[in-house]
């Protein structure tokens, strides 16, 4: 079951990925659960990382803890909104 907030996490994603990385919002739009993230775009390197989780952190009201963030979380779009969606759960 998908939660209520799952189309709230996936847009404050994708906007952050925009407003941060300068990823192209039509670009954005057609990342899917699979699309590769950490190691995958070029933009998101690891001085990038902190910036990213940071936006999100701001825009979806959570703390995400450093023991929390490794490449798993990062691997694929759908690995960081899962992960998002548990924070908010």
């Amino acid at each position: 079951m998908v939660p209520e907030y799952h189309e709230t996490v996936e847009r404050t994603v994708r906007a952050v990925l925009i407003d941060v990385l300068g990823i192209a919002p039509e670009r954005a739009a057609t990342f899917e659960a699979e699309t590769g993230l950490f190691g995958s775009l070029p933009e998101l390197d690891s001085m990038a990382v902190a910036g990213l989780l940071t936006e999100i952190e701001d825009r979806l009201g959570i703390v995400i803890e450093d023991d929390e963030v490794d490449g798993e979380m990062l691997s694929t779009f759908g690995t960081l909104v899962t992960y998002l969606d548990r924070k908010l759960a």
